[in-house]
């Protein structure tokens, strides 16, 4: 039965369902619907996050392909490169998080897209070290949205079963980036190279900053807003998405808007914030190896564009990896902690053993599947926070994710001095620190999952 009213709720963020009679659906309905979100939703913001994370670690690609040598940059500089970069995005994310739950998605995020994408293309023009740091200060700063934004969105769309296969879509598309991103960036350099007086570095650059340019203004069209808001569905749908949502137990927008700073503060004063919080502190400074790929696969014995190209079996691993266990944690959801613990274990095997083995093959093997422990936590653990935020209010649940989000990298600041060039081949220290780190994930999860599950029970009841 349709609903007899739907009225604009503040600011255009979210329809507002007020129904003198109840809404149901067909099962059929239901799943046709969550089919057209998905072709709505998933296939943009998996090309939008592709090539975000390719424009986010081109750094390293550039660096190997001759930027270090031509800018002449030291190893604590090229540390300062990556390091400023998350200054920006750590500080900005939760700020635009509180724009874009009051704004329109489809023009907020492919706004701030086409902004990064350009100042991508100007670092093709840097002529100095420090020309490169500011660059990469306002690149940070722009992008800060985006990623936090994303899983506000998914958030917004899916019932809590429902999210971590598309979690894990979403992060796969940082995963094959690091793949597409050697390959890619092997093709540009090489075959660029000196076209028109241009090193292969600086097209590096200027095309993978005017692909993400020209995708956000495609993605303008394509991008749904909320599910009460959004124009490309009709009237019914929207009543649907709305109302399967709270059958799900997932808080949407009230009657009356929590303040800004209300929300900031009922995220911090929220225990679940911190708990995920230093689970994806551990995650993401551990994944800072992602961008030493190329440093690490040259310190096993390999140069140049193979180094690049070797880096794309580490990646392929870890995408099969992540599509099996977003299944299994969709169809187990309350087990998601454990899963991430399960994960961390392995990968913090795996880098114990790289410290003591010094066998280049056994080191590479290692590697590969330790980085596919970090990649299927990365995505585990987030769509694990967002289920586990289902009962915080609309506003207050943006600014977890954001927090989350934003201290998870701040991570990557010290995770970026891990792997100094004097420390090669062996790394010792990269591997030690991370080994240390994910023993603390490991016993944060297990408890993330016993504190979550008693809060369901207390719900429940």
């Amino acid at each position: 039965m349709d609903a007899k009213e739907l009225e604009k709720s503040r600011d255009g963020e979210c329809n507002h369902i007020e129904a003198s009679q109840e809404i149901f659906w067909t099962e059929e309905e239901e799943k046709k619907l969550v089919r057209k979100i998905d072709f709505f939703l998933l296939p943009n913001i998996w090309i939008m996050y592709l090539l975000s994370y390719m424009d986010r670690t081109n750094i390293g690609n550039a660096k190997v392909a001759g930027m270090s040598d031509d800018l002449g940059l030291t190893s604590s500089q090229y540390s300062v490169v990556l390091v400023v970069f998350f200054v920006g995005y750590v500080v900005f994310e939760p700020p635009s998080n509180m724009i874009l739950v009051r704004s329109r998605p489809s023009i907020y995020l492919p706004a701030i897209m086409c902004l990064w994408g350009v100042l991508t293309c100007i670092m093709s023009v840097v002529q100095h070290y420090h020309h490169l740091v500011v660059l990469r200060v306002f690149i940070g700063i722009v992008e800060a949205g985006f990623a936090p934004g994303i899983l506000l969105i998914i958030a917004s769309w899916y019932k809590r079963k429902e999210q971590s296969r598309r979690f894990a879509v979403f992060m796969s598309a940082a995963i094959l980036s690091g793949a597409f991103g050697g390959l890619i960036a092997g093709g540009i350099t090489d075959g660029l190279e000196g076209a028109h007086g241009i090193r292969g570095w600086r097209w590096l650059f200027i095309v993978e900053g005017a692909a993400t340019a020209g995708w956000a203004i495609i993605s303008t069209f394509l991008l749904l807003d909320y599910p009460g808001t959004s124009k490309r569905l009709s009237e019914r749908e929207r009543a649907i998405a709305v109302a399967r949502l709270r059958e799900g137990a997932i808080a949407i927008s009230p009657d009356e808007r929590v303040g800004k700073l209300q929300s900031f503060w009922m995220a911090c004063k929220d225990w679940r914030t911190w708990g995920f919080t230093i689970g994806y502190m551990v995650i993401v400074g551990s994944s800072t190896l992602t961008y030493f790929y190329p440093t690490l696969v040259e310190g096993l014995g390999y140069a140049g564009r193979m180094a690049q190209y070797m880096t794309v079996p580490i990646y392929a691993v870890a995408f099969v990896c992540t599509m099996i266990t977003s299944v299994f944690s969709d169809k187990f959801p309350t087990y998601r902690g454990l899963i991430i613990a399960g994960w961390l274990t392995i990968s913090m095997i795996t880098s114990i053993i790289v410290c003591a083995v010094y066998d280049f093959t056994a080191r590479y093997a290692l590697l590969v599947i330790m980085a596919a422990g970090l990649w299927v936590s990365n995505a585990t653990s987030l769509s694990f926070a967002s289920s586990s935020f289902f009962s915080m209010d609309p506003d207050v649940r943006a600014q977890a994710l954001a927090l989350m989000n934003a201290l998870g990298n701040l991570a990557q600041i010290y995770g970026a001095y891990l792997f100094p060039s004097d420390d090669e081949p062996k790394y010792l220290m990269g591997f030690g620190v991370i080994s240390g780190m994910l023993g603390v994930g490991v016993i944060t999860y297990i408890l993330m999952f016993v504190f979550v599950r008693r809060l369901e029970a207390r719900t429940q009841t």
